[in-house]
């Protein structure tokens, strides 16, 4: 079983009301052999929400406490984004997931790419807070990107 960011199976979960559908992805769920998992809106976000980045590191600084999230008005999301990780990492431990693909340069789920925390579209190197929390815990974490050139 493989965990998907819930975005590229098609739901309209993203920060602004849209989705990143991928058909590879979609039919996997469709064979009951993906999840589909939003980290944000399980940590408590609706959509359309803010879009928010990562600032002073990147998702392993989160979790270590020397980074937050915020929103592009400048509000600390940091605590919501912590309890998505932590409640997707329950969920991937639950069904013995043996992958998650996740949503390129997302604050949650980048897992070699998010945006510098200027909200000018400029992106680093690095985790988003649940691929980082995923990784910590020994689960293989990849972008739609790779996972698609691997199949």
């Amino acid at each position: 079983m493989i965990l998907v960011s819930s975005c590229l199976a098609g739901m309209k979960v993203r920060y602004n009301g849209t989705d990143c559908l991928d058909e590879k992805i979609q039919k996997l769920l469709n064979e009951n052999q993906a999840i589909a998992v939003c980290p944000e809106l399980l940590g408590g976000f609706s959509t359309p929400r803010e879009p928010a980045e990562i600032v002073g590191g990147d998702g392993e600084d989160v979790l270590a406490g020397t980074a937050k999230v915020v929103d592009r008005s400048g509000i600390d999301v940091t605590e919501l984004y912590l309890k998505g990780a932590y409640i997707t990492l329950q969920k991937a431990q639950e069904v013995s997931a043996t992958m998650v693909v996740l949503k390129e340069n997302s604050p949650s789920c980048g897992s070699t790419m998010i945006y510098n925390g200027e909200f000018k579209g400029k992106k680093i190197a690095g985790n988003g807070v649940t691929a980082a929390l995923l990784r910590k815990n020994g689960i293989e974490v990849t972008s739609e990107e790779n996972w698609l050139s691997l199949s």
